[in-house]
């Protein structure tokens, strides 16, 4: 479960979320890695305590975009996310996933050009090469066309993490970007092939997955067909942080109880998958 239904950064307070996570049947949060200050090791400690497995989330934005056209910003990308990686490693985080091959909601008006691109892999392969160091895998995150230009499709990410050919290097699947850009559920899912490392299972509203549109059944096919066996991770967004909620662009309520979302959330993918086994 993506910790940003409750808070945008780790504290003593999302513990006892964690908690109750873990008595939900959880067993795995996914942590934000936004500030890079704070006690990441001391975050896992008690994580371990709880028994509760982690991966992790990070952006970059306008003065630290890895494909900016000056290299002093690109090199400030390379080197934000590499301290996301250390963060990652001291809470003991296995996979960091995210838009962090790009600043997002900065637009330059068309699509990435060839120097973006190369800009973009260049940073990334860089990235990577620390990752392994470090022991944490990356899964770049296509978002759709209102959040970034450089990758909008799952086929792009597929493209980008194989041009940074690095065994470190995958990608992630969303289901919410997918609603947005994807013809063919089953074609975006299998693009990733072994690059694919990270699922995200969001509803088509934010919402409580399995409540709304999705093409569920397509989903959980293709998840099936291609023998995915990493992460489900629910990602849902409501109002209990401000900047958080202006960020992802949530105005109303969708739900009753953000554990009741992550309860019957986790029943949803359970049955889903149960389905299929």
């Amino acid at each position: 479960m993506n910790l940003l239904l409750w808070n945008g950064e780790v504290s003593d307070d999302v513990l006892v979320t964690c908690e109750k996570l873990k008595a939900i049947g959880y067993d795995g949060v996914e942590i934000p890695v936004f500030n890079l200050d704070l006690d990441y090791a001391a975050f896992g400690k008690r994580l371990d305590s709880i028994g509760l497995q982690r991966t992790a989330a990070t952006i970059r934005g306008q003065e630290d975009n890895p494909i900016s056209s000056d290299q002093k910003t690109r090199d400030r990308g390379i080197e934000q996310n590499k301290k996301a990686l250390d963060c990652c490693a001291a809470s003991g985080v296995e996979t960091l996933v995210g838009p962090y091959h790009s600043a997002i909601g900065v637009f330059s008006g068309k699509g990435p050009t060839e120097d973006e691109w190369k800009w973009g892999v260049d940073s990334m392969r860089s990235v990577a090469e620390y990752a392994a160091t470090v022991g944490v895998q990356l899964a770049v995150e296509a978002l759709n066309r209102f959040e970034c230009y450089l990758l909008n499709s799952h086929a792009d990410s597929a493209r980008f993490v194989r041009d940074v050919d690095h065994p470190a290097c995958g990608m992630m699947y969303d289901t919410f970007h997918a609603n947005i850009e994807e013809k063919d559920i089953g074609s975006a899912i299998a693009a990733g092939g072994d690059k694919l490392f990270h699922i995200h299972i969001s509803e088509n509203d934010r919402s409580t997955p399995g409540a709304g549109n999705i093409r569920w059944d397509e989903t959980f096919d293709a998840i099936k067909a291609i023998g995915y066996d990493h992460w489900l991770t629910i990602e849902a967004f409501g109002l209990a942080l401000p900047e958080v909620a202006d960020a992802t662009k949530i105005w109303r309520r969708m739900f009753d109880d953000e554990l009741k979302l992550a309860e019957d959330g986790l029943n949803f993918m359970k049955t889903e998958m149960e389905k299929r086994s």
